[in-house]
């Protein structure tokens, strides 16, 4: 049984810094993709952040362009997403996302994790 395990979430004065950690743990054999969403209360749940396991392709929202930085350790099976100058609008459920296999007989399947809240007070 594969699990995306997050930690790193909680309160944090607009301007702060937050870093999310997201580890898949369990079984697993290929991964190619790991990112995060956010879901924000009343809204719904959107992209902030993704990056390619093999080439290390990354991409952003709009929103967090130049603030955000996702990283990876291959070897860790985990996912970084560093979060500077944290603004009251970044408040939110924040969700680890993966495409992985659990072997090489398996298919690619889609994980999320649990989720962990990120507050940000003005």
């Amino acid at each position: 049984q594969v699990q995306l395990v997050e930690s790193g979430g909680g309160l944090v004065q607009a301007g702060g810094s937050l870093r999310l950690s997201c580890t898949a743990s369990g079984r697993t054999f290929s991964t190619y993709y790991m990112g995060w969403f956010r879901q924000a209360p009343g809204k719904e749940r959107g992209l902030v952040a993704f990056i390619n396991w093999s080439t290390g392709f990354r991409g952003y929202a709009d929103a967090v362009k130049g603030r955000f930085t996702i990283s990876k350790d291959n070897a860790k099976n985990t996912v970084y997403l560093q979060m500077n100058s944290l603004k009251p609008e970044d408040t939110a459920v924040y969700y680890c996302n993966a495409d992985l296999e659990r072997s090489r007989f398996d298919i690619t399947r889609n994980y999320w994790g649990q989720g962990t809240q990120v507050t940000v007070s003005s």
